[in-house]
């Protein structure tokens, strides 16, 4: 398959790019900084295009001969018109231009920010509570997403990840732009105090375990559906703190600040990978080779 990505060089993206060149496939990316991975213009098997997401000739002319578009990359602004304009109207266009150039499959990269409040179950199907800019900006993508796909030929699908982290998936990759984890592994190799509220915590995914997720919608019939990106299990900032004194030998006290959080946490349920493509992850092995990685580094 012949598939157009956008945010190739981001985090996640430079993840789905892996999986995505394993599996065989051929790539065009768009590349707004050619020396951010640099290895990326020169792999078998991809295409570099330069250019930003604001760029739409350069964009409709990529989708041409493409047989997928993947669309991770985000757009930012400060109010709400520009993160309308950036973001949302970008990913307008590129369905439109997709559908134009005879593309098969679209993913769209979306957020769980897109939920906004959290309760105590969510599933994909919960109706979003937008709380920012970025999470209103996801949401209202979403729906034209949903909106379009109803009438169109092309298959429409939505991602939406949570805390992804992990080690660079080439030697001059990146990591999560988050800095969380590489603050409690320099503070472990200090000895200095671990600060966090009591509570905090998430369900991580692996950004290796996202991309095959990318992966199996890609390969899938399925259309117009929201598949969670994280893991089953939940997981508290203080594990990955505690975890990360012990690797490090450290002597750093772990604060954990009560700001009233409920000990219960409000969970995302995983049944629709787990029952669309067999997909259950866990993260905390993948915690411990990250908070190495970084623990090595500091």
């Amino acid at each position: 398959m012949k598939i157009f990505l956008t945010g190739g060089s981001g985090f996640i993206g430079h993840w789905v790019v892996r999986q995505f060149l394993e599996s065989g496939h051929q790539l065009r990316l768009l590349v707004r900084n050619p020396k951010k991975i640099p290895s990326l213009q020169t792999m078998p098997g991809v295409e570099a295009v330069s250019g930003t997401i604001y760029d739409k000739p350069v964009l409709s002319k990529s989708l041409q001969g493409c047989d997928a578009c993947v669309h991770i990359a985000l757009g930012w602004g400060e109010t709400p018109t520009t993160m309308l304009q950036n973001d949302t109207s970008v990913t307008v266009f590129l369905l439109e231009e997709a559908e134009k150039a005879g593309v098969k499959k679209f993913i769209y990269t979306s957020s769980t920010a897109a939920i906004g409040k959290f309760r105590r179950i969510m599933t994909e199907a919960i109706d979003p509570r937008p709380v920012d800019l970025y999470g209103a900006t996801k949401a209202a993508s979403e729906a034209y997403v949903l909106g379009f796909a109803a009438k169109a030929e092309m298959h429409c699908n939505i991602i939406r990840p949570g805390y992804t982290f992990g080690n660079p998936a080439f030697p001059d990759g990146v990591i999560q732009p988050d800095k969380r984890f590489s603050n409690i592994a320099a503070a472990a190799q200090k000895s200095e105090p671990i600060t966090l509220t009591k509570f905090d915590g998430t369900q991580f995914i692996w950004a290796g375990d996202l991309a095959r997720l990318y992966g199996a919608v890609l390969n899938s019939d399925r259309r117009r559906k929201i598949y969670f990106g994280l893991s089953s299990e939940f997981v508290t900032w203080d594990s990955v703190a505690r975890r990360a004194v012990e690797m490090a030998g450290s002597k750093s006290e772990i604060v954990l600040e009560d700001r009233g959080w409920d000990p219960e946490p409000n969970l995302f349920d995983m049944s629709s990978i787990k029952n669309d493509f067999d997909l259950e992850f866990t993260a905390f092995d993948e915690i411990e080779r990250h908070l190495e990685y970084l623990i090595g580094k500091s």
